[in-house]
């Protein structure tokens, strides 16, 4: 049975900064030996060569090695999933996951959820009922086979990451698909060294282009996280970044030079685990769909208004992930915009300073985190989102 997981979102006051996580440690709030993933974002340009990523997963490990009894060897096999670029008012931050000791203090008030897919309503939190019997949130982690630079944008890369979903779905005591809500990857892209590492070998790459290879590389990522929880049937290697309408609902898929294989870190419900957070998911249409932010919310288990504004969260929303795309014929909502045609600022950043204004819009946060290259990861031009929320009793 997977252990109950406390959540925290830490700001980082400079590149490499991890002082937060230190404080939180020291305050006992977390047990660094219990930390078993992070996932944050970095404000470097997002690119290639951004260092930003490298700097702050340096700064993370180290504390989780000075402050624990785990080696470093230990330590690097945690996953830490830095998405770079801090577009618009998103502000750079971490959020931590770790196992806790199931308490009774530490336990949310029951619901009268029937299912992982209910809405709940926090103001009926107070039965007496056994808090156990909840779903409440649960993560796994798992390393795929090593990504080979010409597996990336093929069904090679497609199985490998599909295998990686099914075993971190174990590892967090998932059992039904529909229980997971979010899973993020993190995935090799190409560089000129691992280009020519593959020609000399005499096997072909998907593309020459390294900056393509970022949205080659999370696209087909998506697809094998589709693939493992049956949303879609293994697909032709000709639909891959072709076919926008093969896509994922929970997906979130980023890359970088900094590893050769995928991590998976797959969130969702269980039942029996205890614990007082729980996760729930939707998607955003489009780059403005505000409702699709608070539909995840709604789905994560707070009951909101018909008109919610961002007060009515109570606090209780730990933290949004969402993953955004420039839509593919250049418009929203029937209006054309430049982003394709920009040659001044990449599509990326734009769409991420918009998307990640109206998330920070919604939950009153601009510590939001805003994934850019969506491609298989929700409709064209909009994104899945998931959605973090507390249900235990307010002090």
């Amino acid at each position: 049975m997977p252990k109950p997981i406390e959540v925290r979102k830490v700001p980082l006051h400079h590149v490499s900064d991890a002082s937060e996580l230190t404080r939180l440690i020291g305050a006992g709030a977390l047990d660094a030996d219990r930390v078993i993933a992070v996932i944050g974002k970095t404000e470097g340009n997002g690119g290639v060569n951004d260092y930003t990523r490298i700097l702050a997963d340096r700064a993370f490990r180290e504390v989780l090695v000075a402050a624990g009894t785990r080696s470093a060897a230990e330590v690097a096999q945690i996953p830490i999933v830095w998405s770079g670029g801090t577009d618009g008012v998103i502000s750079p931050h971490a959020t931590v996951f770790a196992t806790a000791a199931p308490s009774p203090s530490d336990a949310a008030s029951p619901s009268d959820a029937a299912s992982v897919a209910d809405t709940t309503s926090v103001a009926d939190t107070t039965s007496t009922a056994d808090t156990t019997s909840q779903p409440r949130l649960s993560v796994g982690f798992a390393m795929s086979e090593p990504l080979l630079p010409e597996d990336i944008g093929r069904t090679a890369m497609i199985t490998k990451v599909a295998a990686a979903v099914r075993q971190a779905m174990a590892e967090a005591g998932i059992t039904d698909p529909s229980d997971v809500h979010y899973v993020q990857t993190k995935t090799p892209l190409l560089t000129i060294q691992t280009i020519s590492d593959a020609k000399r070998r005499g096997h072909t790459v998907w593309t020459e282009n390294t900056g393509e290879s970022m949205d080659v590389s999370n696209g087909t990522a998506a697809l094998g996280i589709a693939v493992a929880l049956g949303e879609i049937e293994m697909p032709d290697e000709a639909a891959i970044m072709r076919d926008r309408t093969l896509c994922s609902s929970v997906a979130s898929c980023s890359s970088g030079v900094e590893l050769d294989r995928a991590q998976v870190v797959v969130a969702g419900n269980v039942r029996g685990i205890g614990g007082r957070y729980r996760i729930g998911h939707s998607v955003m249409r489009d780059a403005l769909d505000a409702d699709g932010i608070w539909a995840a919310i709604r789905n994560a288990g707070l009951d909101l208004p018909y008109r919610p504004h961002p007060a009515d969260l109570d606090g209780r929303v730990v933290n949004v992930f969402l993953k955004c795309e420039a839509s593919q014929d250049g418009m929203v909502r029937g209006w054309r915009n430049a982003m394709l045609d920009d040659s001044d600022v990449h599509w990326h950043r734009q769409i991420k300073a918009c998307v990640g204004g109206v998330a920070a819009a919604v939950t009153g946060d601009p510590a939001v985190f805003v994934s850019v290259s969506a491609a298989h990861q929700g409709p064209d031009g909009g994104g899945p989102v998931a959605a973090i929320v507390d249900l235990g009793p307010r002090p």
